[in-house]
């Protein structure tokens, strides 16, 4: 099946299940002279023993992302609340893209400024010439030599954490803490295959029958996530986590996308009181909703993914700002950083 976040084509197989390609370049930017740490990085898969080290070094890479993909979203997100903006460069593509890539049309000249290319496949060419696969944001580009390193999306917010502690700003964020580590991997597992890729899996389906398993599969994992998240304010308790980072930017696009596009239709977000007050709650904290951009969101979805919007017409609605509304979810306690600081 081909893989959303890559390029344009066709995303409906008829008669089949949507199954996402997981096989990214493996590679991973780790500290120099020890061994990178290891989790499952919320996929239950590890990464290759083998895979390619690239050395931690601020200035030497530039991430390349968009925010319309959840996917990008994500490592946009854990970028600014870590404070990793000075160590690592941000290209960012426009919201749209066609059979080759995604390209950077938003900046002048519509090059990237500093890797001075107009397409993220030029990346992926300068090292890979035959290249087969989509061209996937996000991805971790070196500046000198223009070649991709790595687009392995999970292992790429798990190392900015794990990897580039000596460059992380002071009073960013605990991200994965240790006590709670194990279940948040699980947490995020479930997360991932269940709602983050499960919407994709309604919207692509082939078949009735795919769907309908795929849309019975989605508000399970939802009223699951509801009921955990009507007592307590984040996912793992009263700080956010990377796992709050990762199911956000699902539900972010959940009224504006995934409710109608991908027919994921049984409730809206601002429906599910206990998902909904939790979505305005990160929303309004520093590094979440201001680096959330609904036109863009839309724009992309409708626009590219002509199986189910063959017109590409891009609706008005829904109205946004109702995510500036008060949450009251202080009433539960806990605060978003903890012992840390928001990001400036």
């Amino acid at each position: 099946m081909s893989d959303e976040h890559s390029t344009a084509g066709s995303y409906v197989h008829e008669g089949e299940e949507f199954e996402r390609d997981m096989d990214y370049i493996p590679d991973r930017l780790t500290r120099a002279g020890g061994e990178p740490v290891d989790h499952r990085a919320g996929t239950g898969k590890e990464s290759p023993a083998d895979a390619p080290r690239w050395p931690v070094e601020a200035g030497r890479y530039r991430l390349a992302a968009a925010k319309a993909c959840p996917w990008a979203n994500r490592a946009i997100i854990v970028r600014r609340l870590l404070g990793l903006e000075d160590a690592i460069g941000l290209g960012l593509a426009g919201p749209t893209h066609d059979a080759r890539s995604w390209t950077f049309d938003l900046d002048p000249g519509g090059k990237d400024p500093v890797l001075g290319i107009e397409r993220l496949q030029e990346a992926y060419f300068a090292r890979y010439p035959d290249y087969p696969k989509g061209i996937t944001v996000p991805a971790i580009v070196e500046v000198e030599s223009g070649q991709v390193v790595t687009n392995d999306f999970p292992w790429i917010t798990h190392d900015f954490f794990f990897e580039w502690t000596d460059h992380h700003r002071d009073g960013a964020p605990n991200l994965w803490p240790e006590k709670t580590r194990d279940e948040m991997e699980d947490v995020m597992k479930r997360v991932f295959t269940e709602v983050n890729n499960g919407v994709y899996r309604c919207g692509f389906a082939g078949s009735q029958e795919a769907y309908e398993s795929a849309y019975d599969r989605l508000w399970t994992a939802l009223d699951w996530l509801e009921e955990r998240l009507s007592t307590r304010r984040y996912l793992m308790g009263e700080t956010i986590t990377e796992a709050d980072v990762r199911l956000f930017t699902t539900l972010a696009r959940f009224d504006p996308v995934y409710h109608g596009h991908f027919k994921c239709n049984r409730a809206k977000l601002t429906e599910m009181p206990a998902l909904w007050g939790y979505a305005r709650d990160l929303f309004q904290t520093p590094g979440f909703g201001d680096t959330t951009d609904f036109e863009q969101i839309k724009r992309h979805y409708y626009y590219v993914h002509i199986d189910i919007n063959p017109t590409q017409i891009v609706p008005t609605g829904p109205d946004v700002s109702v995510w500036s509304t008060p949450h009251h979810r202080e009433e539960l306690g806990g605060s978003p950083f903890g012992d840390g600081t928001p990001p400036a």
